[in-house]
């Protein structure tokens, strides 16, 4: 048994050297698939004459919850590297080690990039150089995920040109399904879809089919603003939802750090989920699969400098009793 994802079916194999375990079990409290377990081993005595010692020794169980998944949690906290996994894209070779607590940022140094981090849709013509790019992929690869390993995917445009064709042929997309936001297709289906829905598509929705086209038309691109770069993050029917916006979001910051604005658009990935047109459209970029959740985020060096923040809030906080 093994959990799947796109990219594999089976489950991950572990390898414990019991030679270099000394039974101190952290791997056995790290592991949530209860797939490992201490016994006791029998180990001879180098003294002539004496009985043998009984250590407690690391061991993979016969049973386990879902099959190991390579997470890598025992492989990582084992001090003496007794552990080995392979499969599911993991081995031994992915270990690095981790930074110092010194080179760690501090909640002042985290709270000063999340607060300094706006929406920009204003960017000047500056290219965002390929190993900014790949500094942006690399951190956002390292976020958390729902079952290893990720899928997400990411369709990255990395110029302006690239850009502002995906932007006219999204345009030319939403001129080819605008019976989505008719008045007899909102008619029909508001008793189905709640009044919540109701309200996002006749104050939202169908407005922003009229902004995206008509813009589009005079020669402005509200749809992606002309960055200098756009990434979309999206997964696969296997994929947790939360994880391509967990990546997306993790880009942003990274991006933030580096210099650039970001913005995340909302106004794209729900329209090209489904029926023939957005199957069609799909296809025409590559864009693998069809996805739950999705999000595509245009970054660039901004054109405008805020001198202020916001404070936000949420909804609601509550202390449960």
């Amino acid at each position: 048994m093994a959990i799947p994802t796109s990219r594999v079916k089976g489950k991950a194999q572990i390898h414990i050297d019991t030679a270099k375990c000394d039974g101190c079990g952290k791997c056995i409290e790290v592991c949530k698939d209860f797939g490992l377990e201490l016994v006791d081993e029998h180990v001879p005595s180098a003294v002539h004459g004496q009985e043998a010692r009984v250590v407690q020794k690391a061991r993979i169980k016969e049973t386990s919850f879902a099959g190991c998944i390579a997470c890598g949690h025992c492989m990582a906290v084992c001090p003496w590297m007794a552990i080995t996994i392979n499969g599911r894209t993991l081995s031994q070779d992915d270990l690095f080690k981790l930074p110092t607590i010194r080179n760690k940022a501090n909640y002042e140094q985290l709270m000063a990039l999340l607060q300094r981090r706006r929406s920009i849709r204003e960017f000047t013509d500056k290219k965002v150089e390929p190993e900014i790019i790949k500094k942006i992929l690399e951190a956002a690869v390292t976020s958390p995920m729902g079952i290893p390993p990720s899928d997400v995917n990411v369709l990255v445009f990395d110029t302006k040109e690239k850009n502002h064709q995906f932007a006219k042929d999204y345009c030319e997309f939403l001129k080819s399904i605008r019976w989505f936001v008719s008045r007899w297709f909102l008619a029909l289906m508001r008793p189905f879809w709640g009044k919540e829905t109701n309200e996002m598509f006749h104050n939202f929705i169908k407005p922003l089919f009229g902004t995206f086209t008509g813009e589009m038309e005079k020669g402005f691109n509200v749809v992606s603003y002309d960055a200098p770069l756009m990434i979309y993050f999206y997964g696969s029917p296997y994929v947790d939802p939360a994880d391509p916006i967990v990546a997306a979001t993790t880009a942003m910051y990274a991006a933030e750090s580096l210099g650039l604005g970001s913005c995340m658009l909302g106004g794209i990935h729900p329209m090209i989920q489904y029926g023939g047109k957005a199957k069609q459209f799909r296809e025409k970029y590559g864009i693998r699969y069809t996805s739950r959740e999705g999000l595509f985020v245009i970054f660039g060096y901004p054109s405008v400098r805020y001198r202020k923040g916001l404070k936000r809030t949420f909804a609601s906080v509550t202390y449960s009793k």
